[in-house]
């Protein structure tokens, strides 16, 4: 490993050697790169990836579609996080084209991914004959994931970090020294006062922690209050809006509109926030009065079959039992083969219109 960088924290007496190249090494005379942002990165992607497939799995969401809109939606989401970051700062790249693709050096902002990710999933989900809202449910949680894990790429880059702070847990380290010496003028014309000399807020850690929390109250409210579906996208929205747009403020690398000191994240982070809010107590409140079936609660999309879940547990039970008494070869059967059958069994037609 190469590419170190010490990170001193103020509680800590020793600084930390933080590397920022996980491999370098060649194949028949070609240089090989392998940066831990993006390890880290696709680590936390394929953590949301295997959460958001058990879900689906759970809710029995056809897999084969839900690959589908893995496979789209993330090069939609590479894509707009790269763009949405460019764009925001196309004073610099519009004189320097050849740096747009270089991903590993950070510049990913997490609102484009999002909302080019979506786009392209609601295009496949109208494709698929998905639930949209259903499908936004599956990936809420897993957004989190991926974002709580994700972040520590930017702790290895030391980039995305705060203004000087006096706590603990404060940071510094050479880079963030030449981030804020570089920028001191570009950082204080907004109103903000730094000294590169001091520790930092490690912001990247406060939206790691409050991501990974919101997994398991998310997950505990989809276990034991989901009442509709949007529901979990929509505490989704509160809960990581209500947090970003918090942190933004504490940030010295914030994007910003136009020429103002307000800063986008900030803004549409509050925006999302508080819209989401006035859904979710909307909608829960209608459906807590006038209760509504729940698409992977009350009934199954089994094929092209709306089947009520005591309708399935009674052809598992069946199927099960003669399974047994005919002593098959498998007795091991899986629930995919289980739900083939059961398709079957009701009439359904698998083929895609």
């Amino acid at each position: 490993m190469s590419g170190y960088t010490v990170v001193f924290f103020t509680a800590l007496k020793k600084g930390i050697p933080v590397a920022s190249v996980l491999a370098d090494f060649s194949i028949f005379g070609k240089d090989i790169v392998i940066h831990w942002y993006g390890a880290i990165i696709a680590f936390g992607f394929l953590l949301a990836v295997l959460l958001g497939g058990r879900i689906a799995y759970t809710w029995k969401i056809d897999l084969n579609k839900m690959v589908d809109v893995l496979i789209y939606g993330t090069i939609a989401g590479i894509i707009g996080a790269r763009l949405y970051y460019v764009f925001s700062k196309w004073d610099y790249y519009s004189e320097n084209l050849s740096e747009i693709p270089r991903i590993w050096e950070g510049g990913l902002a997490i609102y484009g991914g999002l909302i080019a990710g979506v786009i392209a999933a609601f295009i496949v989900a109208k494709v698929e004959k998905l639930n949209f809202l259903n499908l936004l449910d599956c990936c809420g949680i897993s957004f989190l994931v991926g974002q709580g894990i994700g972040r520590w790429g930017n702790f290895v880059n030391q980039e995305a970090f705060g203004t000087n702070t006096d706590l603990p847990w404060g940071m510094k380290s050479a880079k963030t020294v030449q981030y804020l010496s570089q920028n001191y003028a570009e950082i204080t014309a907004k109103g903000i006062e730094v000294d590169w000399n001091k520790p930092v807020h490690p912001t990247f850690l406060y939206e790691s922690i409050w991501c990974l929390l919101g997994v398991l109250v998310l997950w505990l409210i989809c276990r034991k209050f989901r009442k509709f579906s949007g529901q979990m996208i929509l505490s989704y929205g509160v809960w990581y809006g209500a947090e970003r747009a918090f942190v933004e403020g504490l940030r010295t690398d914030s994007l910003y509109i136009g020429n103002t000191n307000l800063r986008t994240s900030q803004v549409l982070s509050a925006a999302i926030a508080a819209v989401c809010l006035v859904l979710l107590v909307y909608f829960t409140i209608k459906y807590t009065k006038h209760p509504k079936p729940v698409e992977g609660i009350d009934y199954y999309i089994i094929g092209k079959e709306r089947v009520s879940k005591e309708e399935y547990e009674a052809l598992k039970v069946k199927k099960s039992k003669k399974s047994v008494s005919a002593d098959t070869a498998d007795p091991d059967k899986s629930e995919d083969q289980f739900e083939t059958e059961s398709d079957e069994t009701a009439g359904t037609d698998n083929t895609e219109e």
